[in-house]
């Protein structure tokens, strides 16, 4: 698509990103899996910017899933290293950018370091107007269902609800993505081409993105490539445009 054209895009405002390949990314390349993880989460930065410059409001990742703690220990460690350090830098792309960043999941089985972090980084740029930021922590759309189920059920045996007022709208009232607007785009990175229990419930009528291209590479040509590919899709019905055919 020429450049001119790009001025008519509709800008999706709301894309997820399962950030897939990392591992396979380093291992590639002759180096350990945690590299990837390490080039993984300087791409995030880099998206980061350069989806609130096209226009993208919301911006949502899946880092670390409630599966991943079944991955080797060692591995888990250094992804909850890296996390650490993690929090440390979007504190500070925050400060800069006015960012406004938000955790998904589950935070109870991490660390106490970590939900603290956590806590002061959502403190700290809850303010900010510019990219909304949310990073999927110890996430699964299955636990985010059943949790936000367990809420309701308590509020019923409360009084304060009633089971004939559950509607969808209140459902997702009590998931991780309250106040949230539903994606609009999702990007799977390597050639993956499945949701593994992301955002179950909000993907519903989602557009979906599908590259080879590890998440490591993603850069900004690839987020435009996945911007330009949802522009060829009709909201309306959910198929190709009539001028695509």
């Amino acid at each position: 698509m020429a450049e001119g054209d790009r001025k008519e895009w509709k800008i999706p405002q709301h894309v997820a990103i399962i950030l897939d390949g990392n591992g396979r990314w380093a291992k590639a390349k002759g180096m350990p899996r945690n590299m990837g993880h390490v080039e993984g989460a300087k791409a995030v930065e880099v998206i980061c910017e350069e989806a609130y410059r096209m226009g993208i409001q919301y911006l949502t990742v899946y880092a670390f899933s409630t599966e991943n703690w079944t991955r080797p220990k060692d591995e888990v460690d250094a992804l909850m290293k890296l996390l650490r350090n993690y929090m440390k830098t979007c504190l500070k792309t925050a400060e800069k950018n006015r960012m406004c960043v938000r955790v998904l999941g589950e935070k109870s089985r991490l660390d106490a370091d970590i939900r603290e972090r956590i806590q002061e980084l959502e403190e700290a740029t809850k303010d900010n107007d510019g990219l909304h930021f949310q990073i999927a922590i110890n996430y699964g759309g299955r636990d985010e269902i059943v949790r936000a189920m367990r809420h309701i059920g308590q509020d019923i045996q409360r009084g304060v609800l009633t089971p004939q007022e559950i509607t969808e709208q209140l459902v997702s009232g009590y998931l991780d993505t309250h106040d949230i607007p539903e994606p609009d785009l999702l990007i799977r990175t390597c050639n993956e081409q499945r949701i593994s229990n992301f955002l179950l419930w909000q993907l519903a009528y989602t557009e979906f993105y599908f590259t080879p291209v590890a998440w490591p590479d993603f850069d900004k040509g690839e987020l435009v490539k996945a911007v330009e590919a949802y522009n060829h899709r009709d909201r309306r019905y959910g198929k190709v445009s009539e001028e695509e055919v």
